[in-house]
């Protein structure tokens, strides 16, 4: 089991956490999504986690021939607005995925902007989340028309392990 921390003040995020061995495929049908909010179910269960390889967030590029291939782990695009229509990821790789209720001491910090969907934030715009001493550590995605889920910068949250060592 493995618990997060803010890298800046040493708060704990999380709770204890089960990592998955991959990250879920976050494509939703329809029916799946809740019928009050339009939100996909979270891509990765409560008291979960997976570590992302791929790039995620922003900085946005335009696509080179090599970032054509096809997502094998599923479509994870988010919704981008027409400013970035087209773009591709080169944010961080290695992202902590959780479930946006398993960091409940988590504030949203500034304005969403262009990032900003109908029915919450892209995940677009970088971290556009806060931990209490106000560090951004971390970038929720959840409108309606994309996944939902919350990626911990890699860099500004650290993992403990907390498993008894053999």
């Amino acid at each position: 089991m493995t618990v997060f921390y803010c890298a800046k003040c040493g708060a704990q995020l999380t709770r204890d956490l089960q990592e998955l061995p991959e990250v879920p495929d976050a494509r939703v049908a329809d029916a799946d999504r809740d019928h009050k909010t339009r939100l996909a179910p979270s891509t990765v269960p409560m008291g979960s986690y997976a570590i992302d390889p791929k790039p995620w967030g922003a900085p946005f590029v335009r696509p080179s021939a090599q970032d054509l291939e096809p997502d094998a782990s599923g479509n994870r695009a988010h919704l981008m607005p027409p400013e970035l229509d087209g773009a591709v990821s080169r944010g961080p790789r290695n992202s902590v995925i959780v479930h946006p209720n398993d960091v409940p001491s988590l504030r949203p910090a500034g304005a969403l902007g262009i990032h900003g969907g109908c029915c919450g934030p892209l995940g677009t715009g970088g971290r556009n989340m806060a931990c209490a001493c106000g560090a951004l550590v971390a970038t929720l995605a959840a409108d309606c028309l994309g996944p939902h889920e919350l990626h911990l910068d890699s860099i500004r949250a650290y993992a403990y392990n907390t498993e008894p060592k053999a």
